[in-house]
């Protein structure tokens, strides 16, 4: 039992000593940096919906201004 306590790696933290699985590495803070510079940009403010041409549901929704009367 002892052995199989030697084969794994330790990995300081700040709540103290742990264990890491064999063949599981820690992340690191390159790994870190390296999957945000891979991930898709974000807005820095929400974006103002499309309400021209095609997309605008509110025309939609518009009376006509001349109605033809039925007699």
């Amino acid at each position: 039992m002892t052995e199989a306590r030697a084969s794994f790696a330790v990995e300081p933290t700040p709540i103290g000593p742990q264990s890491l699985v064999p063949g599981v590495v820690p992340i690191t803070p390159r790994d870190r940096l390296a999957a945000r510079a891979a991930a898709p940009l974000e807005p820095k403010k929400p974006q103002r919906p499309c309400d021209l041409g095609l997309f605008d549901l509110n025309a939609r929704n518009q009376l006509d201004l001349f109605q033809l009367r039925k007699d």
